[in-house]
């Protein structure tokens, strides 16, 4: 079973604290010769397929490196457009890889408040008062699991469907907050954590959580 991400959210919305577990390899690597057989576009400082799937390459899928060095957004590492230098002929054979864009900190951020949002419209839609808001959401490759405290601070787990014990982890991973950032002099309320002593039982609190499958009592 697989564990994916965990984030914290304040009561305002605010991203303070996100671990990436494991992100899955959907990565593409192919050799191409003059022209290029991809159709390629701009899309948020990022070049991205926009058509021509073929061999695990994908519609939405990124460029991130070129020749085996990393691009830097929409350019090559030396500065150049890329798509300007996929246009040169003298540029070929080249070797590209593919795969998903990589969220970045802002994005996180971004996602983090939305996601504050669609739990307070959850809330307010529910016939009944009092109203937990959204617990779980479901897709096909992964669940999103969500635990609010009553100073509405919110733990999500992004999961593989199958994992169990969910529930068990996010009240673990509240019991390491308070202990590991609440008690901690230097932390303020609210703010970012950064504590080497919460990222450790985090860490550990997570395989524990794979290795069993599932997250029990005194664990």
């Amino acid at each position: 079973m697989v564990i994916f991400s965990v984030y914290v959210v304040n009561k305002a919305g605010g991203l303070i604290y996100q671990y990436d577990n494991y992100v899955p390899r959907t990565e593409v690597e192919k050799t191409f010769s003059y022209p290029l057989d991809l159709v390629l576009k701009h899309h948020d400082e990022k070049v991205v397929v926009s058509f021509g799937q073929r061999d695990g390459i994908k519609v939405g899928h990124v460029v991130l490196s070129i020749n085996g060095v990393d691009v830097l957004g929409k350019n090559t590492a030396d500065g150049k457009d890329i798509l300007e230098y996929l246009k040169d002929p003298g540029n070929y054979p080249v070797s590209i890889r593919f795969g998903r864009a990589r969220l970045s900190s802002n994005e996180k951020l971004m996602l983090a408040s939305m996601f504050h949002s669609l739990f307070a419209i959850g809330s307010q839609l529910s016939p009944e008062v009092g109203s937990s808001g959204i617990e779980m959401l479901e897709t096909d490759v992964f669940k999103l699991h969500c635990f609010q405290t009553l100073t509405g601070i919110k733990f999500i787990v992004l999961a593989d469907p199958r994992q169990s014990g969910i529930d068990a982890l996010l009240k673990k991973i509240y019991e390491i907050y308070s202990d590991f950032a609440l008690k901690n002099p230097f932390y303020s309320l609210e703010m970012p954590i950064r504590c080497e002593l919460f990222d450790q039982n985090l860490k550990s609190s997570l395989e524990v959580a794979e290795k069993a499958g599932n997250f029990g009592a005194g664990s």
